[in-house]
């Protein structure tokens, strides 16, 4: 019998059966409002302290580091622009690679004086040295550099680029690190991190939970202001639900993520091999990158009108332009790594997961090769 297969786990991941157990009761009989004095509020307010401490201790954080959010969106955003509200205007660095729900929020700033240094990356899409120095020359007050690219998979050095910008605010969006390697914000924090953005939706928990990992000493002007909650950072009521999801899923992350790379990066070995053989280019093959992520493109073939073939044959793939959905640009990411614009509009990302098998990438390299044949074979007959 014919199974589908989902292999875009780098834009969401589906909801696991222990973590949704976890949820229930608080969709359910346990419905209090955590701001409450009653038994009703008391226990939702036990509840999220549990989530807080579950999520810091997967990133080796102390829990009132942890300000909870609805998405990795909002956080980075609290981040970014709460931190220029305290500051006086100056230049913001962001890596040219960032996800827009970093670079967006930046440009934003410039309407407020602020200047912004998009920071070049190289071939492979890892920060060039060069132009990082140029960033630290203008004496940024804010950098935000991605722990993990979402497109590419490709891991920066974090903890040294934080230790040469000791004199800025600094920022990483570890969305999609979380749950694929590890993340010690303790270590981070010492080396210059002041602060990390991690989401529940990444990791096999509910969407509408994250967090922003938050160094106290850092003063960040709420976007939202209301009744106090999250340290006066993020005020509303809190979702109770999904941040005990968010909770559950972290601490099951943790206990999975040693065996889950392993077999991940065994798989994408067993991808990328028939990749290769196909003649695919895999962008930023020679980078440190997350296990479970590919990035390619097969020369002349556009890569939305592969999604939705390969789509009709069951295969849950991402273009380039996948976390703008509405842009049909060629990814930012190719560009800024200097990949030409016919070849970016081509890209193509598979993003594995814990469900996927052996079985489940050869069907895909199957499937791909009958739609790559179709497809070149339509391009002729129209020549």
């Amino acid at each position: 019998m014919f199974v589908p297969a989902y292999l875009d786990h780098n834009a969401t991941t589906p909801l696991d059966a222990g973590v949704l157990e976890a949820m229930l009761p608080f969709l359910k009989e346990r419905y209090g409002n955590p701001s409450s004095r009653h038994e009703y509020g008391r226990a939702a307010r036990a509840a999220i302290d549990a989530a807080r401490q579950q999520v810091a201790a997967a990133v080796g954080a102390h829990p009132t580091e942890v300000v909870f959010a609805s998405g990795g969106s909002e956080a980075n955003n609290l981040f970014i622009k709460g931190a220029a509200a305290c500051l006086k205007p100056a230049t913001i660095a962001v890596s040219a690679i960032e996800h827009p729900c970093v670079r967006e929020p930046a440009f934003d700033l410039k309407r407020f004086g602020w200047d912004v240094h998009e920071i070049a990356v190289d071939a492979e899409g890892r920060v060039l040295e060069t132009d990082f120095s140029a960033a630290l020359a203008k004496k940024p007050a804010i950098v935000s550099v991605m722990l993990a690219n979402n497109e590419t998979g490709v891991l920066q050095d974090i903890a040294a680029l934080a230790a040469r910008a000791a004199k800025a605010w600094f920022h990483t969006d570890a969305v999609q690190a979380l749950g694929k390697v590890a993340i010690d914000f303790r270590a981070l924090n010492a080396a210059g991190v002041n602060a990390l953005t991690v989401s529940a939706h990444k990791i096999c928990g509910p969407k509408g939970a994250a967090a922003l990992v938050l160094d106290k000493r850092i003063e960040l002007k709420p976007l939202i202001s209301g009744g106090g909650q999250e340290r006066k950072l993020r005020s509303g009521t809190e979702n109770v639900a999904a941040i005990v999801g968010f909770g559950a899923a972290c601490e099951l992350a943790v206990a999975r993520l040693e065996a889950d790379a392993a077999r991940l990066n065994a798989l994408r070995g067993q991808l990328e091999a028939g990749l290769a053989a196909s003649g695919a280019a895999i962008f930023s093959r020679n980078a440190p990158r997350l296990p479970n992520t590919t990035f390619f493109a097969l020369a002349g073939i556009d890569g939305e009108t592969l999604v939705a073939q390969l789509d009709r044959a069951g295969f849950a793939v991402a273009s380039g332009s996948a976390c703008s959905s509405v842009s049909p640009e060629p990814s930012h990411t190719l560009l800024a790594m200097g990949v030409e614009a016919g070849m970016a509009k081509g890209a193509l990302r598979v993003s594995l997961g814990r469900a996927n098998t052996e079985e489940d990438v050869a069907r895909f390299l199957e499937a791909l090769g009958e739609t790559v044949r179709k497809l070149k074979g339509l391009a002729a007959v129209a020549a």
